[in-house]
């Protein structure tokens, strides 16, 4: 068996490739490098356009805490884990799921979010049952 090249995840989990649809919540997190990094906390998508938009996951295996990994940063998903194009040393550095700032008064375009800044927050409101 050949392995991929750099910038492929190792084959490491085992189950059928799956949907979002129905990857579940505890579900093992798999980085680049073959190393269990966290659990599935939540899917997120976009439903209205039936789109995947990322997970958050719980990484309190290794730093601790919940982070946000957008959809392009996961090579496949599994019934039995969701493995990360990211090496295990940076999943630390995935942005966590936050509210965002506040904005106080609008002055247009210049005041919207960016696609992962409304990723995020809609994620943050997810997992802390915030609208």
């Amino acid at each position: 068996m050949r392995l991929p090249g750099p910038g492929y995840a190792h084959p490491v989990a085992g189950g059928e490739p799956i949907s979002y649809l129905v990857l579940e919540r505890g579900t093992d997190v798999i980085s680049a490098n073959g190393e269990r990094v966290g659990t599935v906390q939540h899917v997120l998508g976009d439903e209205e356009k039936d789109i995947f938009d990322g997970l958050v996951i719980d990484t309190r295996l290794g730093p601790g805490g919940l982070r946000f990994v957008d959809a392009p940063q996961i090579a496949e998903l599994r019934e039995d884990a969701a493995v990360l194009t990211v090496a295990a040393a940076d999943v630390a550095a995935l942005p966590e799921p936050s509210p965002g700032p506040a904005v106080m008064e609008s002055h247009g375009v210049e005041d919207s979010e960016s696609p992962l800044e409304r990723k995020l927050r809609r994620a943050w409101e997810i997992v802390s049952g915030k609208p």
